[in-house]
């Protein structure tokens, strides 16, 4: 029989917080993260609202405790003290004592920095210290250098499916563990503001002026936001053996890919609608047990209404109370599953459902509306969390209350 498996740490980093003890602060408080940017030299610095981490990079290099290391990246260090607190909260100090796989999730990775050296690179007559960042650009080497910081060694790898990266990662990780391949894996991702994705998005016209407002009839684009995110996974056999703390259960997830646009979801919510169905089904829990969904809602004109219309033929009249948790960290595209996965965590560990904010008028193609209340001391014992990304590649994960 496949093994359970469980959620035993957590660690984060985003622009309402440095840790998920903050980021849930600032999610009760409805302190959202949107500003303008003060770390990226663009010609839109104080045109596009952006969610960005609030220290520089050289700060973030001290706080990982990497101080005056050019070769990390800011995609790197977020992800490194994502780590670092995850796995303190797991209460790991030996990484070797039990076999542990790394999955992590990017989409630029360190584009962040090599974008700024960019026409030194291709000045093919020109050298200097610009050409040890070239390596730094590939997604794995952000992987590659938290392994090596923290001492992962056993299985090591990097997704990149767009904005389902980090929740494609958990997948991954869960699949390893339930094949037996391994006991422990930690799965997650990160992401840097960049140059490159804020001009790409703003061509595609889905990068909104003002606050996002996720299923909301004026809707208008994204905010793009940074941050990183990992969870610790751990089979039920590893779990007793070592007494470890369950704060809450992968019980479901599924991945499907409609494969209608490249860069729109399917009108009807397809994608969508096939990747919660078949999530809660490998679950084992009913429509009637989903408490809240913490949508994908980027307040894109396509996906609000797919996504909205996917729910509609799901739950069909009793659509949960859902929301989209964006309007806080801002889309981090590859970070943003495992980020919006802690939060469905603790939706359930703090019985909580937090608010879509920025909403103010309902949606014309949907009879269904996202809570805009902060609600607490409510039942929240299993949550979906879904994470759409372009290409028609949907993931939707169940993290469901330990039950024993």
């Amino acid at each position: 029989m496949a093994e359970r498996v469980f959620i035993t740490g957590m660690g984060m980093i985003t622009a309402i917080g440095d840790t998920v003890e903050a980021n849930l602060g600032s999610l009760r408080q409805q302190q959202s993260g949107l500003g303008f940017t003060r770390y990226i030299d663009t010609i839109y610095k104080e045109v596009l609202p952006v969610a960005e981490v609030k220290h520089s990079t050289a700060e973030l290099s001290t706080m990982a405790g990497v101080p005056n290391s050019p070769e990390y990246t800011r995609t790197t260090l977020l992800g490194l003290l994502a780590m670092q607190e995850a796995l303190q909260q797991a209460g790991i100090s030996d990484l070797q004592q039990e076999p542990t796989g790394f999955i992590n999730a990017s989409t630029v990775g360190g584009m962040c920095d090599t974008e700024k050296v960019y026409f030194d690179i291709t000045d093919a007559e020109k050298e200097g210290d610009f050409l040890k960042y070239i390596d730094t650009l590939d997604c794995a080497d952000c992987t590659q250098r938290i392994a090596d910081t923290v001492g992962l060694t056993e299985y090591i790898t990097t997704v990149s499916t767009a904005c389902s990266s980090s929740a494609n990662a958990l997948m991954y990780g869960a699949r390893l563990i339930k094949q037996g391949l391994l006991r422990r894996v930690i799965c997650g991702g990160t992401e840097a503001l960049t140059r490159f994705t804020l001009n790409g998005f703003n061509s595609l016209k889905n990068v909104d002026k003002r606050p996002c407002r996720p299923f909301d009839q004026q809707r208008n684009g994204l905010n793009l936001g940074e941050g990183a995110a990992y969870l610790v996974l751990e089979s039920e056999s590893l779990v007793r053996e070592n007494n470890s703390v369950i704060l809450a259960e992968l019980s479901g997830y599924c991945n499907s890919n409609e494969a209608f646009h490249p860069t729109s979801p399917s009108p009807e919510g397809d994608g969508a609608f096939a990747a919660m169905k078949n999530a809660l089904a490998m679950s084992g829990r009913s429509m009637a047990d989903v408490q809240y969904v913490n949508v994908h809602g980027t307040a894109t004109l396509n996906n609000d209404v797919s996504e909205g219309k996917a729910l509609e033929r799901l739950f069909g009249t009793q659509v949960p109370p859902f929301s989209s948790t964006k309007p806080f960290t801002g889309h981090t595209l590859a970070a943003a599953g495992a980020i919006e996965a802690i939060y469905a965590v603790l939706a359930i560990q703090h019985q909580v459902i937090f608010p879509n904010l920025n909403y103010s008028e309902k949606m014309e193609e949907l009879s269904i509306t996202p809570e805009t209340r902060l609600l607490e001391q409510v039942p929240v014992n299993t949550v979906i969390s879904n994470s759409f990304g372009f290409g028609g590649n949907n993931a939707s994960l169940v993290i469901s209350k330990y039950e024993g």
